[in-house]
């Protein structure tokens, strides 16, 4: 079971890491219209999920009270930034600088959580996260200008995790909900580019047309398999496997996309992989510590 979970988990995350060769495949769309088509048809799948399984009842019953609306709303927000920040940047050649977001994006949500849920850290854990933000500033005086790319991933999915931690509904019915929210303007945009002739859908070629349905299919199955693994493997686990989706959209975008990457960009990424070391190892070492403590006090006893 806990080898079937790593799998699920390897998949999911591989499947992110790849995602900027499928939107390369669309880059001659504009990125509203690519976010668009991805909300339309991951709600068309997710929902037929639900009515495959006979959970429409149950589903409607847990979405329709207003403060899980309100919730989702604001979490249907979140998730639009993101996913329309990133696919923009991926398509205008900032795949290194999205992968950047999304290495720092769990130091946000550690300062987030302190910030907004009053958690304490512990005295080794200010230590990655100071040295991101040291990071975060050596690349906004070696770019010229703030990452702005990046922070807008990792604060718009950080955000959206801080969210969705007091949010009721799993994560099934949380993206069908999120999608649906988006579903009608979302659907409302793409037939007004389709009434002016502007619209991608059915105007290009039959390739097109399925790269777009299928942008729906690669947003939903990772998911779906992400949230197979963390039912069957440890979230220390999980937390360790997340840096493998930033790492291939890092060399996709060096190695294969031949994006610029200074040597004072490496300093700056340097720093940054230093924080992610330093914060991945103590976790790792206080997990085992507390996990120890239980087995010395029963040996005590």
């Amino acid at each position: 079971m806990k080898n079937k979970g790593i799998l699920y988990a390897f998949g999911a995350y591989a499947t992110w890491g790849l995602f900027p060769i499928y939107w390369k495949w669309l880059k001659t769309i504009p990125a509203l219209q690519l976010i668009s088509h991805r909300i339309i048809w991951s709600f068309a799948m997710l929902f037929a999920v639900i009515l495959a399984t006979r959970q429409f009842a149950a589903f409607r019953a847990e979405t329709i009270k207003p403060r899980v609306l309100r919730i989702y709303l604001i979490a249907a927000i979140l998730i639009g930034v993101n996913w329309l920040t990133y696919v923009w940047a991926v398509n205008s050649g900032f795949v290194v600088e999205s992968s950047l977001g999304y290495f720092i994006n769990p130091l946000i949500s550690v300062l987030l959580g302190v910030i907004f849920l009053r958690e304490r850290l512990r005295p080794m854990q200010w230590v990655p996260v100071i040295l991101a933000a040291v990071g975060v500033t050596y690349l906004t005086i070696s770019y010229g200008r703030l990452p702005w790319i990046a922070l807008t991933l990792a604060f718009s999915f950080g955000t959206y995790g801080l969210v969705k931690k007091t949010a009721p509904l799993g994560s099934l019915y949380g993206l069908t909900l999120e999608t649906g929210i988006l579903f009608i303007p979302a659907l409302g945009y793409l037939l007004f580019m389709g009434f002016t002739g502007t619209g991608a859908f059915l105007n290009t070629s039959a390739t097109i047309d399925w790269l777009l349905i299928g942008a729906g299919v690669i947003t939903t199955i990772p998911l779906l398999m992400f949230a197979s693994a963390a039912k069957r493997i440890p979230l220390t686990m999980i937390g360790l496997m997340q840096y493998i989706a930033p790492t291939l959209q890092f060399l996709l975008g060096v190695l294969l996309y031949k994006e610029p990457f200074s040597h004072t960009q490496l300093i700056g990424f340097g720093i940054v992989w230093v924080a992610l070391i330093i914060f991945v190892l103590e976790n790792y070492l206080n997990h085992r510590a507390v996990q120890a403590q239980p087995i010395a006090e029963l040996g005590e006893g």
